[in-house]
This record gives structure tokens, C-alpha cells and sequence, in this order.
């Protein structure tokens, strides 16, 4: 086991191979039941393949309440559904995962949140804990880290792929403790550019986001002024380059 003395309290992050004891999931129990509760699980990832796989591996020992595929569904499905944890894929339609779980966290902070997805970025690992991460797992992981991911976000823990912090601990550890007051559009904001960068017309994202098209076109140009972008290609650049949309 191993604390992150990077400038905040941290849950202790565990790595592959490590021997060190963890709480058994097993005490996870219900305060009204002897009975072992089974944790509530929602998986949200736009490619049913990867969502149903996912499903497979965790119904034995927990309970798949819902899937859904894109991040305005899953913050519908999580006020709904209450889970213990959220799986949630990064580069989603309509609303990505940090930005639906920014907004999960903060209308249930309890609910522990992992990250399953294609990016091995030290950077976006570092930005998915500062957004409240339970886990950061690596969709070519092996299937046991997936549970094994889920069993340590429930006891308290923090849960890195092996893949990922075997070369990067130092680099993951140095993101994760930089200023985070640099420039940072707000959470509509974001929205409206993920939206335009998708290819959808002012229109759309205004039916979208239940606003005017002018209150779109405001919010458009307080993101190219902030961002000192000049044109619609550099906007899109940016949201590729800030993984709000894929590469």
C-alpha cells in the first residue's frame, strides 16, 4: 500500500503486486441486515460490446443496476438509481465521462467513481482523480482489475492500472499535485464545446441544453475568447486535444 503525499489527503492507492491488506469487500453489509449487501454497480460506455462484457464480469459478486451509453444518460440514470459506484468510459456522445461525473459527484459524493478507458495520459489520470476518481483502469487491462478495481474504491482506496503507473507513478503523482487555478472553462461551457466540436449545429446544442440558440452563440464566443481561439477548426483541436471529444 502506498500514500501520495501530493499536497491534499488521498485514499491510499494501491498497484499491481501489492501485498499489502485492503478491508475485506465481504464486510460491505447492509446496516439493517446480517446479510452481505450487494454493491449497486452502473456502467455507462457507448460500445454495448464493452458494456455487456463489463456486465458479465461484475454480476457475480455485485449488482449491475443499469447501462447506459453516453454521459447525459448517466446522470440521469445515477439520480435514478442511486449505485454505490459508477464505471463510466471517458469519450462519450453528448456529455463525456468527467464532466457527468463531476456532475454525479457532486449530487452524491459517496458514490465512487472509476474510469474505464482507452487513455494511458498521466494528465487526464491526474484531471479524472481531481474530478472525484475512485479508479483509473485501462480498457486493455486484465478482467480480475475491473473487480479487483471496484473492491478497492468501495474499502476507500484509490485504483491505478498497472499499465499505466509501472512507468508513469512520477508523472502521474506530479499532474495530479499542479496548480489547477490555470484558466478552465465553466462546466456549461465545456458543454457547449463538446457539443460544436461533435459537428452539431448551434441549433441542435440550444434544443440540447434546453437554451436559445443566441445564449449557444454567447457561451461560443466567451470559449474562443478565454481560449484565444480564432477558429471553429482550433476549437475542435481543442476539445480532441482536451479529450472532450475522441481522437
Amino acid at each position: 500500500m502506498m500514500r501520495a503525499a501530493i499536497g491534499k489527503t488521498l485514499a491510499p492507492i494501491r498497484f499491481a503486486g501489492d501485498s499489502s491488506q485492503v478491508p475485506n469487500p465481504a464486510d460491505y453489509h447492509s446496516s439493517s441486515e446480517n446479510t452481505p449487501k450487494r454493491a449497486r454497480i452502473l456502467i455507462a460506455d457507448d460500445h454495448t460490446l464493452v458494456a455487456e462484457a463489463c456486465r458479465k464480469l461484475l454480476e457475480p459478486e455485485f449488482e449491475v443496476v443499469g447501462i447506459v451509453s453516453e454521459g447525459r444518460a448517466l446522470v440521469r440514470a445515477n439520480a435514478l438509481l442511486k449505485p454505490d459506484v459508477v464505471i463510466s468510459d471517458i469519450a462519450m456522445q453528448l456529455l463525456n465521462g468527467l464532466d457527468a461525473g463531476e456532475q454525479i459527484k457532486l449530487a452524491n459524493p459517496n458514490v465512487r467513481l472509476i474510469f474505464l478507458t482507452m487513455f494511458a495520459d498521466p494528465e487526464l489520470a491526474a484531471e479524472a482523480f481531481r474530478r472525484g476518481a475512485s479508479g483509473y483502469l485501462l480498457k486493455n487491462s486484465a478482467a480480475h482489475e475491473l473487480t479487483a478495481a471496484v473492491k478497492d474504491a468501495l474499502n476507500g482506496c484509490l485504483y491505478i492500472s498497472p499499465q499505466l503507473t509501472k512507468s508513469n507513478v512520477s508523472e502521474f503523482l506530479r499532474t495530479y499535485n499542479q496548480d489547477v487555478a490555470k484558466q478552465r472553462l465553466r462546466p456549461r461551457q465545456r458543454e457547449v464545446l463538446q457539443l460544436l466540436a461533435e459537428g452539431r449545429t448551434m441549433k441542435e446544442v440550444a434544443a440540447i441544453l434546453n437554451v436559445t440558440t443566441r445564449t449557444v452563440a454567447f457561451h461560443k464566443y466567451r470559449i474562443m475568447a478565454t481560449l484565444g481561439l480564432k477558429t471553429n477548426a482550433e476549437l475542435v483541436q481543442y476539445a480532441i486535444r482536451t479529450f472532450l471529444i475522441p481522437r
